[in-house]
C-alpha cells in the first residue's frame, strides 16, 4: 500500500468516526460539567484566561475539585465565547476536533513503531486498523461525550504528539521540541506525568537495548515532569481532595479494575457512567488475587514480547496500557473505576492487539482471494459493530434522564446513580417518583449530603414541610462547610417565606465559597423582591468586584434607585454576627486559621465583640500558639469580665505555655 492510498483510507476512517459520532453534538452537560462549566462564572469571559494560569480556584466552583488545569479552563472559555454562552454544540464540536487530530497523529505513530519492528510487514494497514478500532470503540465514547473529561483527550493527544516528534525527528531531540506538547499535556491533566516512562519503554524496545542508556535519554523528560509536577502541586489549592474513602481498599481493588478495563476492550457491554463496583477489603478475596494474577500475567506477556523483535509493537502497546493506568491506580480517587480512564491506556492496547492479530494471524493466512475477502469482511463487520456501539452510547449520553437511567440498569447498587435519575424525574415534575428513587438511594449512601438536600427538595415540592426541613439540616450537619447545603436550605426557606433565615444561610454560603454564584444570585433576588436597595447594592457590588463581567449582578445593581447612589452608609454583605457564626463553624471543623480570619472580620464591624476575641483565643490554642491565645483571651475578658469560657481558655493556654516551658 502506498502512502497516498493509506492517506485516503485514513480520511475514510476519520469520516467513519465522524458518522458514528454524528448524533452526539447536541448531547447535554453531565455530572462534573455542572461545577466546572454550567456554574463556573470564570469561563464566561475571555479576559479571565490569564487568571486560569495563576489561580486554580477558577477551575471549579467546588473547592474540593479545584485542580490546576489551565488549558482546560482556557478551552472552555473559548467554547463559551464561540457559542455565545452555554451551547453544548460548540463545546462538543471543539472536543471532537481535537479527538480527530489525535486519531491522525496516532496513525502516524503506530506506523512508525511498526516499521521499526518489521519494515516489510503490511504496517500501514495494521496502523490504520489500530486507529479505526480505537476511534470507533464504544469505551472511547464515554470520554468524547463527557465534556469536562476533554482533559483526557488533550493530555493523550499531547503525549502522542510528543512521542511522534521524538520518534520522527531524532536529530532535533537536543533542541527539546518534543517536550513542548508534553508540557501542554501536563497543563491539561496530571496523568500525562507518565510520559517519561513511555519514552523509556520506547527507547529500550526500539533504540537502546540497555536500560541505563535508555534511562539517560529520558532525563530531559524526567526533569520537565519534575518541574511541572512541582508547579501543579504548588498551584493546587489546599481545599482539593481526591475524595477516596480508603486508600488501601482503593489500591487493593485496582488490579481487578485493570482486568475489567482489559475485558472491556474486547467486550464493551457493561459501560456505565457511574459504577457500583465494591472495593476489595482484603488480599485474600478472590477479586484481589484474581486481579493480581492478571496484572502479573500481563507483565510477563509484555516481557516475553519485548524480547522478540517482531513482537515489539505488541510489547510497547502492553507497556503503554500498564503505564498509563498507573496514575489512577496509585493515587486514590473517589471512584474505584471510571470509563473515561480507559481513554489514555487504550491507545497502547489498540496497537498491541492489532499488531498481534495483523502480524501473528493475518500474515500467516494463505495468499488467496477467498482468505483476503474473509479478512476484509471480518474487519468491516468488526468496525461496523464498534460504530453501532458508539452510536448507542452517544444516545445514552443525550440527556440526563437517558444517562442516569442507564446507570440504574448497569449499576443498580449505586446510590448516586439512583439519586441522579431521581433528579431527572424531579425536573419533569414527578416529585413522587423522584422521592422513591431518593429513598432507594439512601439504602446505599446513607450519609450523602447531596442526597439529603434532594430529599428535602422532594418533600418540599410535595408540601410535606415537616419532613423536608430535617433533611436540609442533616445535609448541613454532614458537611457544614459546603456552600451548596446552605444555599438549597436557603432556597427552601425563601419558599416558606422565612426571608431572614434564608438571607442568613445565603450569607454563610457566600462566605464559605465566594465563587458559588448561584448563592449570590438568590441573595440579590431576595433583596430585590424585598426592595432592600442598600443590601441589594452591597450584594451586587460585592459580586461585581469578584466577577466584573457578570451581567446578572450588573442588572440587579441597575435596579437600585439613583437617588440612593450617593448614600455612604452601605452595609457590608456580611454582618458581624455572620462572621462570628462562620468563625465558630470553622473552629468546629478544624479550620483554625479561617476561624481567626472570620473572627477578625467580625471585630472590624464590631470592635467590642468579646465572643470574637474568645474564638481567636480558642483557635490559637488549638494551633498551640499560646502567647497569641493568652492575648486574645485577655482582650475578651477586658470587654466582658464575667466571660467564663474566655477565662477557661486563658487558664488553659497559660497552663499549656508553662508546661511547654518546663524541661
Amino acid at each position: 500500500m502506498t502512502e497516498k492510498q493509506a492517506g485516503f483510507i485514513l480520511c475514510l476512517v476519520l469520516a467513519g468516526v465522524s458518522l458514528a459520532y454524528a448524533n452526539h453534538f447536541q448531547n447535554a452537560f453531565h455530572f462534573d460539567d455542572a461545577h466546572t462549566i454550567l456554574d463556573n462564572p470564570y469561563i464566561r469571559s475571555l479576559k479571565n484566561i490569564p487568571l486560569f494560569f495563576t489561580d486554580a480556584q477558577t477551575f471549579s466552583t467546588l473547592p474540593t475539585n479545584q485542580s490546576y488545569r489551565p488549558l482546560i479552563s482556557t478551552s472552555l472559555a473559548l467554547d463559551y465565547w464561540m457559542g455565545s454562552g452555554i451551547n453544548s454544540f460548540s463545546f462538543h464540536l471543539s472536543t471532537f476536533f481535537w479527538f480527530l487530530l489525535q486519531l491522525g497523529l496516532s496513525y502516524l505513530l503506530f506506523h512508525r513503531l511498526c516499521d521499526l519492528a518489521l519494515p516489510e510487514a503490511p504496517n500501514r494497514l495494521i496502523a490504520l486498523m489500530a486507529t479505526a478500532v480505537y476511534g470507533l470503540h464504544p469505551a472511547i465514547a464515554e470520554t468524547v461525550n463527557y465534556i469536562i473529561q476533554r482533559g483526557d483527550i488533550y493530555s493523550t493527544l499531547a503525549v502522542v504528539a510528543s512521542l511522534l516528534i521524538y520518534v520522527s525527528a531524532p536529530r532535533q531531540r537536543s533542541r527539546g521540541f518534543y517536550l513542548i506538547p508534553f508540557a501542554a499535556a501536563l497543563l491539561s491533566k496530571p496523568p500525562a506525568l507518565v510520559f517519561p516512562a513511555l519514552l523509556f519503554a520506547y527507547n529500550l524496545l526500539f533504540e537502546e537495548g540497555r536500560p541505563a542508556r535508555a534511562a539517560l535519554r529520558c532525563l530531559p523528560a524526567v526533569l520537565t515532569a519534575a518541574a511541572l509536577g512541582y508547579l501543579i502541586s504548588a498551584m493546587t489549592p489546599a481545599s482539593y481532595s481526591t475524595g477516596a474513602a480508603s486508600a488501601s481498599a482503593y489500591r487493593l481493588t485496582q488490579p481487578l479494575v485493570t482486568w475489567r478495563y482489559f475485558r472491556t476492550f474486547f467486550l464493551p457491554t457493561h459501560l456505565s457512567a457511574d459504577t457500583d463496583l465494591s472495593p476489595v477489603q482484603r488480599l485474600s478475596e478472590t477479586a484481589a488475587w484474581g486481579g493480581c494474577a492478571f496484572v502479573v500475567s500481563s507483565l510477563l506477556l509484555a516481557v516475553w514480547c519485548s524480547r522478540r523483535q517482531n513482537w515489539r509493537p505488541t510489547a510497547f502497546g502492553l507497556w503503554w496500557f500498564i503505564i498509563a493506568l498507573l496514575p489512577t491506580a496509585v493515587f486514590p480517587l473517589s471512584e474505584l473505576e471510571n470509563d473515561h480512564r480507559m481513554y489514555f491506556p487504550f491507545v497502547g492496547l489498540s496497537l498491541a492487539v492489532c499488531w498481534a492479530v495483523g502480524y501473528g494471524v493475518v500474515q500467516k493466512l494463505p495468499r488467496r482471494p477467498a482468505a483476503t475477502m474473509g479478512v476484509a469482511t471480518a474487519v468491516f463487520l468488526l468496525l461496523g459493530v464498534l460504530a453501532w456501539g458508539t452510536w448507542q452510547r452517544n444516545a445514552v449520553w443525550h440527556t440526563g434522564e437517558s444517562l442516569w437511567y442507564d446507570v440504574t440498569l448497569k449499576s443498580p447498587r449505586n446510590g448516586r446513580g439512583l439519586m441522579n435519575y431521581g433528579l431527572t424525574q424531579m425536573a419533569k415534575g414527578d416529585a413522587a417518583r423522584a422521592l422513591d428513587y431518593f429513598e432507594r438511594a439512601k439504602a446505599y449512601t446513607p450519609n450523602y449530603h447531596s442526597l439529603e438536600i434532594n430529599l428535602g427538595i422532594a418533600y418540599g415540592t410535595l408540601e410535606q414541610d415537616e419532613a423536608a426541613e430535617p433533611h436540609f439540616l442533616r445535609a448541613i450537619e454532614l458537611v457544614p462547610t459546603e456552600a451548596r447545603t446552605h444555599h438549597y436550605y436557603a432556597r427552601w426557606l425563601k419558599h416558606e417565606g422565612r426571608w431572614r433565615e434564608s438571607v442568613w444561610q445565603l450569607q454563610q454560603a457566600v462566605a464559605l465559597n465566594p465563587d458559588f454564584i448561584e448563592a449570590r444570585y438568590l441573595l440579590m433576588q431576595i433583596f430585590s423582591e424585598e426592595e432592600d436597595w442598600m443590601q441589594l447594592k452591597a450584594a451586587a457590588e460585592d459580586t461585581l468586584q469578584r466577577f466584573p463581567y457578570d451581567t446578572t449582578a450588573a442588572t440587579y445593581l441597575s435596579e437600585v434607585p439613583h437617588e440612593r447612589d450617593g448614600e455612604n452608609a452601605v452595609p457590608s454583605l456580611l454582618t458581624s454576627e455572620t462572621h462570628l457564626a462562620l468563625s465558630y463553624l470553622f473552629y468546629q471543623t478544624g479550620r483554625y486559621h479561617d476561624c481567626i480570619t472570620a473572627a477578625r472580620q467580625a471585630l472590624k464591624l464590631r470592635p467590642d465583640s468579646a465572643d470574637a476575641y474568645n474564638n481567636i483565643a480558642a483557635a490559637y490554642g488549638a494551633l498551640r500558639m499560646w502567647d497569641a491565645a493568652i492575648e486574645a483571651a485577655r482582650a475578651a475578658l477586658s470587654l466582658r469580665p464575667a466571660f467564663e469560657l474566655a477565662r477557661n481558655n486563658l487558664a488553659w493556654a497559660e497552663a499549656q505555655k508553662n508546661a511547654a516551658a518546663t524541661p
